[in-house]
C-alpha cells in the first residue's frame, strides 16, 4: 500500500489544491455577497431568500457554480487516473490543464471577459477530456 500511495503523490497534490480552489471560490463569493448585504445577513439563517444583486457578487456565486458543474468528473477522474494507473502521464497533464484554466477562469469571469472567458472553459473540460482519454 505505500508504494501505492507514493507513486500517487502528483495526483494528491492536485487534487488538495482543487479543494483549497474550491474553498477559494467559496471565500470570494462569501465575502462579496457579504460587502453587499451586511455580515448579518451572513450570520443569519438567509430564510428570507434574499441574494446580492450586485455584478461581483453574482458573476463570483455563477463562477462557484460554474466550478461546481466540473468538479465531480475532475475527482472523479483525478481518482480513476490515480488508481489506475497513468503510464503516459496524460491524466496528470490533463488534471493540470483543468485546474490552470480554473485558476484563470476567476478573475476573466469577475471582470465579464467574453468569449476568452468562454475559451478558457473550453480548456479547462479539454484536460477533462484528456484525463478521461489517459483512462480509456
Amino acid at each position: 500500500m505505500e508504494t501505492l500511495a507514493s507513486e500517487n503523490g502528483p495526483y494528491m497534490v492536485l487534487l488538495a489544491l482543487s479543494v483549497i480552489l474550491l474553498f477559494l471560490h467559496i471565500g470570494l463569493q462569501g465575502i462579496l455577497a457579504t460587502k453587499e448585504l451586511g455580515s448579518a445577513w451572513n450570520a443569519g439563517p438567509r430564510d428570507e431568500g434574499k441574494k446580492p444583486t450586485g455584478v461581483l457578487a453574482g458573476r463570483a456565486e455563477r463562477a462557484l457554480e460554474n466550478y461546481k458543474e466540473t468538479y465531480p468528473a475532475f475527482m472523479g477522474l483525478i481518482l480513476g487516473v490515480a488508481f489506475v494507473g497513468d503510464a503516459s502521464g496524460w491524466g496528470l497533464v490533463g488534471g493540470w490543464i483543468w485546474f490552470a484554466a480554473r485558476i484563470a477562469y476567476i478573475p476573466l469571469y469577475l471582470l465579464g471577459v467574453p468569449y476568452i472567458r468562454s475559451l478558457t472553459w473550453l480548456v479547462s473540460a479539454g484536460g477533462l477530456l484528456i484525463m478521461l482519454l489517459s483512462l480509456i
